[in-house]
């Protein structure tokens, strides 16, 4: 096995004087910019019957909800003190620098802000999803990116050729080798366990495929419900798979049978629900492309 890498970046991307900007916060700023310009770009095709200021009002609620959603859910199920915090101690939920946020809270947050944001345009709500899904990937990516340059939300220990050291794992680390002559001689020999790089695999999966498939799917109408479909399904048995080489949160560890994680059974829903809307698509109408409305204009 080669010398692993050791995954030790500086949390801190920018110094501006006194103001520090992490790497984690560059990520959901480069999403969001993404995530708008690839919008605007599908509204100019003519993907979504709307003005250029109605997207901002959809892309300012969509990213409220993302924080939102997956704060609270975070803290609903992933708080190392359980659901006490609500009576005990109300600010936790603020305090977002400790770190916390859920995917599939940021995702039902985001499904919220698209349900009020479609009545309030008079669209059908799933095909304001259509329109989104495939720019999501984008952030997901990004958000990966993120973990993975802060050196959390680390792997089982692996042999695989592509096998990172976390030193954030240290102590994990020292407490497998503790229990085991073989990883104990990987400890001493590397200075860390190898370890898979789960944030890696989600970023490619999560990221990269998901983005591809859906993007190329999308290029030209299809029937409603399907792209909506198709991104629940890949999300769902991407994150459940992944999961089998991933560390469960410390605080929850496996909930059954030695290896069912929150993270798996969160993701289940994803799965089916993606069958589901792929089935319903096969009946529903596809939408031709619509004309764009114009840039509101400014009012003096």
């Amino acid at each position: 096995m080669p010398q692993p890498y050791v995954v030790q970046f500086n949390p801190v991307a920018l110094h501006l004087g006194p103001v520090q900007i992490h790497w984690y916060g560059l990520m959901y700023l480069l999403s969001f910019l993404g995530a708008w310009g690839l919008a605007e770009y599908r509204r100019k095709q003519g993907r979504l019957p709307v003005s250029r200021d109605a997207l901002g009002d959809l892309a300012f609620y969509a990213m409220m909800g993302v924080i939102l959603g997956g704060r609270i859910w975070y803290m609903l199920f992933y708080y190392a003190g359980g659901i006490r915090w609500i009576w005990i101690e109300p600010a936790a939920l603020f305090r977002v620098w400790d770190g916390g946020m859920s995917f599939h809270g940021g995702l039902l947050g985001v499904l919220a802000a698209g349900l009020w944001w479609s009545r309030r345009h008079k669209l059908n709500f799933f095909d304001t999803v259509d329109f989104v899904a495939p720019i999501v990937p984008v952030g997901l990516c990004l958000g990966r990116l993120g973990n993975f340059i802060n050196g959390e939300l680390w792997g089982k220990p692996g042999s695989v050729p592509w096998a990172m050291i976390f030193p954030s794992a240290r102590d994990e680390d020292a407490a497998l080798a503790a229990t085991d002559p073989h990883l104990a001689s990987l400890m001493q020999q590397y200075g860390g366990l190898p370890r898979h790089p789960s944030q890696v695999y989600e970023m490619l999966l999560e990221g990269v495929v998901m983005f591809t498939v859906l993007w190329l799917v999308s290029l030209k109408p299809r029937p409603r419900y399907l792209i909506s479909g198709l991104f629940a399904l890949l999300y769902g048995c991407f994150r459940f798979a992944v999961e089998f080489v991933r560390v469960p949160d410390a605080q929850l560890g496996y909930l059954a049978w030695g290896w069912l994680t929150m993270g798996q059974i969160q993701s289940l829903p994803l799965i089916l629900i993606g069958l589901w809307l792929i089935w319903l698509s096969r009946r529903a109408p596809t939408l031709p492309l619509a004309v764009p409305a114009p840039t509101e204009p400014k009012k003096a």
